[in-house]
């Protein structure tokens, strides 16, 4: 080994656990399935060396800078990278016109590499239009943002986007597990012992950014002294202060999950708007799927709140979706102000007694006819007297008229006192008076 080879691997070796552990193949690609699983249109087209402009989108670690350099070991095009956040439209231009020097004198096509193309503005994407379209430089960009916001329309149309999704915890422990076992790249070489629930922890706070998980299984590998075995006894421990967050007792499958949501859900029923934002810190902490806490919130809005604050269910509808919009962290910030109004609001479960109550004699009684007067007047109406006799509400006094809208007098929809609710059966009273 020369000089030069010697320094090259000590680079190599210098290098974050996260760079010297990706995948040079496709088949050691782990994730993705859904876009790179066997016969799927990305793989086709990167095993036959025919991918045209894409754009890779998702959240960070899930593999779209890893897949791009993958293309570029499989490509015979010639490829060149920059990112956005550091690189300027000078350096496009540069690259650009090398591509064209290039295919006019060897016949070979560039790919270029733009990662968090998000970070050019609408002007420097519009730098590569004209030669994207060309087909010279083929365009490979990746973005944690939507690209049908932040990447120009004319680009998109005239590339394909992939949407890469949020790695599973399993994909993650698998990351880890081969890291672990390499004695090349990864930290074969050392004699570390990982318990279960240690590499569990990681792959769970990572909250599938696969990046995240091995630097902080790298960082607790390097620091951890070995025991009196001459072994790393990577601990839950270890793990906690390595990723710089404790594990917290909670399952999404088992007690711990099911626990919290009923504590979180009885606290906004019980107006405690204090116990209520703990339980929703424990599961944000916990990395609960935030969509999964705003219906929760939606339904308690429904079911407890109900018409004696109309204005709960608004808000809760609007937490979940600007949740789903913004994503964490930033989705906390309207699942509190959801929370606290949901807990904070007068209470009434009057609508749901009352449809639970109806659903009931549905479901257990004899099913009511409707009356002919209610029946659709737009068929039959003169042979079967559909819609004869109906009033019509807005032609009377204070848009009511009293007639018969079931053949039952049982009464499901019994208003309380609470909020908006008191309104609600002084005008029903109101209504019901003779007059």
């Amino acid at each position: 080994m020369d000089l030069f080879e010697k320094e090259k691997k000590k680079l190599k070796e210098s290098e974050p656990l996260a760079v010297r552990m990706r995948p040079a193949s496709l088949d050691d690609f782990i994730g993705q399935e859904h876009i790179l699983g066997k016969d799927k249109l990305l793989r086709r087209l990167i095993e036959s060396d025919t991918i045209s402009s894409i754009i890779l989108y998702g959240p960070p670690g899930c593999g779209k800078t890893t897949l791009a350099l993958i293309i570029s070991e499989k490509t015979n095009s010639y490829f060149e990278r920059i990112n956005a956040a550091s690189n300027n439209v000078a350096d496009m231009r540069r690259i650009i016109d090398q591509a064209h020097k290039r295919e006019a004198t060897s016949g070979k096509r560039t790919i270029l590499l733009v990662d968090e193309i998000h970070r050019f503005n609408k002007a420097q994407q519009d730098v590569l239009m004209p030669d994207v379209e060309a087909g010279n430089p083929i365009l490979i960009g990746t973005t944690t943002h939507n690209p049908f916001f932040y990447v120009n329309a004319a680009l998109l149309s005239r590339s394909q986007v992939f949407e890469f999704k949020k790695l599973g915890d399993n994909d993650v422990i698998s990351i880890m597990k081969r890291a672990l076992s390499d004695k090349e790249k990864g930290l074969g070489k050392m004699p570390i012992d990982i318990d279960d629930n240690a590499i569990a922890h990681l792959a769970k706070v990572s909250e599938g950014d696969a990046r995240r998980a091995l630097l902080a299984l790298e960082v607790g590998s390097l620091t951890t002294a070995a025991g009196k075995d001459k072994r790393i006894h990577f601990t839950l421990k270890v793990a906690e202060e390595s990723i710089q967050k404790k594990a917290v007792l909670y399952d999404k499958n088992e007690d711990g999950h099911y626990d919290t949501i009923s504590a979180f859900i009885k606290s906004m029923r019980g107006s405690d708007p204090d116990a209520a934002l703990y339980w929703l810190a424990k599961m944000i902490y916990a990395g609960e799927d935030p969509r999964f806490i705003a219906r929760r919130i939606v339904i308690c809005a429904a079911e407890d709140v109900g018409l004696a604050d109309p204005q709960a269910i608004v808000i809760a509808n609007a937490a979940l979706q600007v949740s789903e919009f913004v994503g964490m962290p930033e989705a906390r910030i309207p699942l509190a102000q959801a929370a606290v109004y949901v807990a904070c609001a007068p209470k009434s479960n009057a609508a749901y007694l009352g449809v639970e109550s109806a659903i009931k004699d549905v479901e257990e009684g004899k099913v009511l006819e409707v009356p002919d007067h209610l029946k659709d007047a737009n068929l039959d109406s003169e042979a079967f007297g559909h819609g004869k006799g109906y009033k019509y509400a807005h032609d009377f006094k204070d848009h009511y008229v009293k007639q018969e809208y079931k053949p039952s007098e049982k009464i499901y929809y019994i208003p309380t006192e609470m909020g908006y609710e008191k309104k609600i059966k002084e005008w029903l009273e109101k209504l019901k008076k003779p007059r």
